[in-house]
């Protein structure tokens, strides 16, 4: 544009006064609302603008903001590890796409109201809407790139800010903000929307497709086992899933209708099995190396699913296992470097016990074995993760293994965890030795096909039946203390 910018008028959507709510539905309708409002204007001066009306104002929305006074130190059930504030104060949020995270907000809503006796307000933040977000939640216009239209798009719209796209949250890092308020959730705003897209991006599915409980896995064989089981599911009434979700947001409701191969695959494909409410499975394929783990539950973070479980294939470091075996983690040794910066290495990842015993029980109904015969399939110990693919080839590496009593090593695991950890999402694993490198059994081209066609459909299945021991689990049984800090944020 010819004009300078910081001289434009400002434009923005007319700001309705901040209302006091007691009923969780009403305060959740309000936020539907004013984000409506934010995300429709926004919409409608981009489309003009992208139209060829060359805008003489900046257009400004806001995201909507959630708020909490709690006037004096509460007395809670100690028993509860969410949906109460530790200190007397001012607690506030923004947030982003009520629509997708409805029964969520009416239940942390419901929680809070109900353990401090107070009621919530509704308003306008003054944390400004990236006009980018906003089309991609209300329509499948794309932003264009720099250099598309005759004027700069961040002359004349917000644009995604890092100062609110971060994880100091989350970290324990973020201060109050600038008016005084305290964190009342993990996440801002911009930092949902913006995993949101990534998530999209991905794994090629819409954030409305994600379940509750999400399966990780290294190999396409689990894949193409898991559509195999959602299409038994779908046949099968009594099981309570609905439809079957692939990559395009494809969805079938049917058992045997067809599923397209895409032209182009993401990066990480995600497979949704849903149930009512969230409750069902969804899978994702996110390949092999820590990066991709740590991109993955960086992004599925946001969306606070009640757990997380690795099923993947290991290397067994032990003579006295073989192939097909199962792994337990009751620890895990971080060679991956890729959290270092925001989880140390001498923070320890404690197992959760509610995941274990779901993990073990799950081996011994679909194995049908149980105590000492269980051992003879399935080890709990250490599992190392590592960063580097061809650590077969250092002997440092393999001394450090040894001193860790490591039994495992894979590269996805450790940092799953670790991220289930940061990020307050309990997590598991259960991995499948698949090679034996220490020992002359390396995976090489056709020494593993029967392995293949043999253990994973069994390792699927238990994952799957692990998953379903959880959901039948109280929330607050699920999401326990081990994984809350000093000063918390109410929202789970």
């Amino acid at each position: 544009m010819d004009t300078d910018s910081r001289y434009l008028p400002v434009e923005s959507p007319d700001a309705p006064g901040r209302r006091q709510f007691t009923d969780a539905d009403a305060a959740v309708a309000q936020l539907q609302d004013l984000y409506a409002q934010s995300t429709g204007f926004l919409l409608d001066r981009f489309t003009k603008a992208l139209e060829g009306d060359k805008p003489a104002a900046r257009f400004r929305a806001y995201y909507p903001e959630l708020r909490l006074t709690v006037p004096t130190h509460p007395s809670v059930d100690s028993r509860l590890s969410f949906g109460h504030v530790v200190s007397p104060g001012s607690y506030s949020a923004t947030v982003t796409r009520p629509d997708l995270f409805g029964n969520y907000l009416r239940e942390q809503i419901a929680l809070l109201m109900r353990n401090h006796g107070v009621p919530v307000t509704v308003g306008i933040s003054d944390t400004p809407m990236p006009v980018h977000f906003a089309v991609a939640a209300q329509s499948e216009l794309a932003v264009p790139q720099e250099g598309v239209l005759d004027f700069s798009l961040r002359d004349v719209f917000d644009v995604p800010d890092l100062n609110t796209m971060n994880d100091d949250i989350v970290n324990g890092v973020a201060g109050p903000m600038a008016d005084g308020s305290l964190h009342l959730a993990a996440f801002t705003a911009q930092r949902i929307d913006y995993s949101l897209a990534r998530l999209h991006h991905y794994t090629a599915t819409a954030a409305e497709h994600f379940q509750n409980f999400v399966l990780f896995t290294n190999y396409q064989f689990y894949v193409d086992e898991f559509e195999a089981f959602g299409r038994r599911a779908l046949a099968d009434p009594s099981l309570g899933y609905d439809s079957f979700v692939a990559p395009g947001n494809q969805q079938i409701f049917e058992a045997d209708a067809p599923l397209a191969a895409l032209a182009k695959m993401p990066q990480m494909p995600a497979y949704h099995l849903k149930r009512a409410n969230g409750q069902g499975i969804t899978l994702v394929n996110i390949g092999v190396g820590p990066s991709n783990a740590k991109t993955a539950t960086d992004h599925i973070a946001v969306l606070r699913p009640h757990a997380w479980l690795m099923v993947g294939h290991c290397a067994g470091l032990r003579n006295s296992q073989r192939l097909g075996d199962f792994v337990l983690a009751h620890a895990y040794l971080r060679e991956d470097h890729v959290l270092d910066a925001d989880l140390p290495v001498w923070v320890p990842l404690p197992t959760l016990s509610e995941v274990q015993v779901a993990l073990q029980e799950a081996v011994a109904e679909v194995t049908q074995l149980e105590g000492y015969e269980l051992k003879r399939i399935m080890r709990t110990g250490t599992v190392a993760t590592i960063d580097n693919r061809n650590w077969e080839l250092r002997d440092t590496p393999i001394h450090r293994l040894s001193l860790s009593r490591a039994v495992a090593l894979d590269m996805e695991s450790a940092t799953i965890a670790a991220n289930g950890f940061r990020f307050r999402v309990p997590y598991g694993t259960l991995l499948c030795v698949s090679d034996k490198p220490l020992h002359g059994e390396l995976k090489l081209p056709g020494m593993a096909t029967d392995f293949y066609r043999t253990q994973v459909a069994s390792h699927l299945l238990i994952g799957i039946r692990a998953m379903e021991k959880l959901r039948e689990m109280p929330l607050e049984r699920i999401h326990s203390r081990k994984l809350r800090s000093f000063h918390e944020t109410a929202f789970l």
